[in-house]
């Protein structure tokens, strides 16, 4: 469940992503305030991200903007489940879709160990 599962102080990376442009490069940096969320992220292709969201009965419905080494722009909608791993650690599997250009995909992150 979401009150059992912060997301607020945690790293995650990409493990996995079709498509899109985040990698395993890419750190998303969350904060959490009850069920609202927000993050900073970038790295790889990703110069700046932003992303905002809910965050209830363990899934995120987020909104984001980016810029890439390209300067290009791009906004999209994700949709995903938060899960906590064996280790005490988060993992997030999305459906993301571009709202800004023709792509969608799904990607899984994973937060990194301190």
């Amino acid at each position: 469940m979401a009150d059992e599962i912060s997301l607020d102080g945690r790293t995650l990376v990409a493990v996995a992503n079709d498509g899109g442009e985040v990698n395993e490069e890419t750190q998303f940096a969350f904060a959490q305030d009850e069920n609202r969320i927000r993050a900073h992220y970038s790295g790889g292709d990703i110069v700046d991200g932003y992303l905002v969201g809910t965050f209830e009965d363990a899934q995120l419905d987020i909104r984001y903007v980016q810029i890439n080494t390209r300067a290009e722009t791009a906004t999209g909608h994700s949709v995903g489940d938060v899960e906590l791993l064996d280790d005490n650690r988060v993992r997030i599997e999305d459906e993301w879709e571009w709202e800004s250009k023709d792509e969608t995909g799904e990607s899984i992150l994973e937060e990194i160990s301190q």
